[in-house]
């Protein structure tokens, strides 16, 4: 069975469900959720689901190695839902293809440093998109440019706020993101 860490840096809702999803399968199981924030609601959700959480710094996670030492004992797979922060290429280098992100947009459109979250959501209703989704893709040096693996698209109404946009992608996070995690390891592993 492969072992997932997750990294997250807020409320842990994406983290909750692809816990939930390993629970019952025999592919991989989530070992771990790392946060760079110490206030994060995903600390909840790993005690609550019994998963054990740590918190790091930049030091820890960029001039040392403590991070990096962690994940050759621990992961066999890096899952990132919600995390904020550049993955050193330190890191990306020791996990070729094994580093998976969800981005709240249909990549290349609104990726790279500061879009995430809410702030993508808005520029999409701003600009008038007319859809808009998910893409999950590997994760290299660079903000939202690594290999794209899989996206699903959503329409966007002229009604729609960018909450509503945000409800709507959220929607296809928890659909799609375990199940195509799990098909990246089963693939890798054939």
């Amino acid at each position: 069975m492969k072992r997932i860490v997750i990294f997250a840096s807020g409320s842990g809702s994406n983290a909750e469900n692809i816990i939930g999803f390993f629970q019952t399968k025999t592919t991989a199981t989530v070992t771990h959720v790392l946060t760079n924030n110490e206030h994060a609601k995903v600390l909840g959700r790993c005690e609550r689901l019994k998963i054990s959480s740590l918190c790091f710094d930049k030091n820890d996670f960029i001039k040392t190695d403590k991070i990096l030492e962690f994940l050759k004992r621990e992961a066999d797979y890096i899952v990132l839902a919600g995390f904020l922060w550049r993955v050193p290429s330190k890191i990306v280098s020791a996990f070729p293809n094994k580093i998976i992100n969800i981005h709240p947009a249909l990549l290349p459109k609104y990726g790279g440093k500061g879009m995430y979250g809410m702030h993508v959501h808005r520029a999409i209703k701003e600009n008038k998109e007319e859809e808009t989704g998910i893409t999950i893709h590997y994760v290299n040096e660079n903000y939202d440019e690594g290999a794209i693996i899989f996206q699903a698209k959503t329409e966007i109404l002229e009604k729609d706020s960018a909450d509503d946009i945000a409800k709507k992608v959220h929607k296809l996070e928890y659909k799609h993101f375990p199940e195509i995690i799990e098909k990246v390891i089963l693939e890798a592993n054939e």
